[in-house]
């Protein structure tokens, strides 16, 4: 189980969806038991305490209107799209479930930055940019390819890595079946690999809670 800081306050936590109930139960048995309010992202838990916690439906899922319904719908299989891109490496690819059936990961040499100055430094920077371009173009090619085709049996896509290179992906007007089933969530992910892919699944698939403590 996975947790951060969440900017503003609180702190996120990324739990399975096998395990949400029991965290639930857990989160009951620390602040007293919550009252359930169902929102536009899932569900908000506030305890006695002051304590909330707001479980955040996972891409794809269909929200539910209190906590078994919330648990049964993130547990059901999905079929999700996945698309990850930082630096020279990108990766798309499908998971069924737990199992990812689709996979193609590419990478290409990006040089990265120099000290050096003048036209020098200018030709590098041009020489980094259009290396840059090419990466991005060859992963929209691969969307083209190997997604495009499965958008009718996405519930789902699950992006990761560099939101502005994402960005530039899915905004080649081929794509926008895609586009259109692009989820919030964005993985934090390194230089995609097919180890980092298959990491991914389980990512996509989490619950994300964002949980406040009583003052």
């Amino acid at each position: 189980m996975r947790t951060w800081p969440a900017p503003g306050g609180g702190r996120w936590v990324e739990v399975d969806p096998a395990r949400i109930t029991r965290w639930v139960e857990g989160f009951a048995a620390r602040h007293g038991g919550p009252t359930t309010t169902a929102q536009p992202y899932g569900l908000l838990l506030t305890a006695p305490d002051g304590a909330t916690a707001e479980l955040h439906t996972p891409p794809g899922a269909p929200p539910g209107t209190d906590v078994t319904g919330f648990a049964a719908a993130a547990t059901v299989p999905r079929r999700i799209g996945l698309l990850l891109a930082r630096k020279g490496g990108v990766a798309v690819g499908v998971a069924d479930g737990d199992k990812l059936v689709v996979s193609k990961v590419d990478t290409r040499y990006v040089q990265g930055r120099t000290a050096a100055g003048g036209w020098s430094q200018q030709r590098f920077a041009r020489r980094r940019d259009n290396q840059a371009k090419a990466v991005l173009d060859e992963a929209a090619e691969l969307a083209v390819r190997l997604l495009l085709p499965e958008a009718s049996t996405l519930t789902a896509l699950v992006t990761g890595g560099d939101r502005r290179g994402i960005d530039t992906i899915l905004a080649d007007r081929r794509l926008a079946a895609l586009a259109a089933l692009r989820a919030d969530r964005l993985l934090d992910v390194p230089e995609p690999r097919h180890p980092v892919l298959l990491a991914a699944i389980p990512a996509a698939r989490a619950v994300h809670v964002l949980v406040t403590d009583p003052e």
